[in-house]
């Protein structure tokens, strides 16, 4: 698994300090998991999964080669939804369930507001 970390930062073009900052642990840990000086706890498989969108399976095992590294973006949807199961925040399932009964036609509309705060973040 040791290497699968590796390989992944390496694939998503980030320094150790910066995979680390994601997951929030130190450049040092991430370090020591890459070369094997110390055991991957669950929280941080888990995190690493969960942050950078990777198969789990692929990152324990390495089943598939590197090609199965990461979620297949349609499975990241179901994962999202079903997390909703389990969401505290009664306005985020109200929006979510209020969202997909809107007709077809708002759809659009909808997808320009939202960029509108992807842009103003890139200023």
């Amino acid at each position: 698994m040791n290497d699968r970390i590796k390989l992944l930062r390496q694939n998503l073009d980030m320094k150790q300090e910066d995979f680390g900052k994601k997951i929030n642990l130190t450049k040092f840990a991430i370090s020591n998991y890459e070369n094997g000086r110390t055991g991957i706890p669950e929280r941080v498989i888990n995190d690493i999964c969960r942050e950078f969108s990777v198969n789990e399976n692929w990152l324990r095992t390495g089943t598939g080669g590197d090609e199965n590294m990461f979620i297949p973006e349609d499975m990241k949807y179901f994962q999202n939804v079903g997390k909703l199961g389990n969401e505290k925040n009664e306005f985020k399932k109200f929006y979510l369930n209020m969202m997909m009964g809107l007709p077809d036609e708002f759809w659009e509309y909808v997808y320009k507001e939202f960029k509108k705060f992807e842009e103003k973040e890139g200023e």
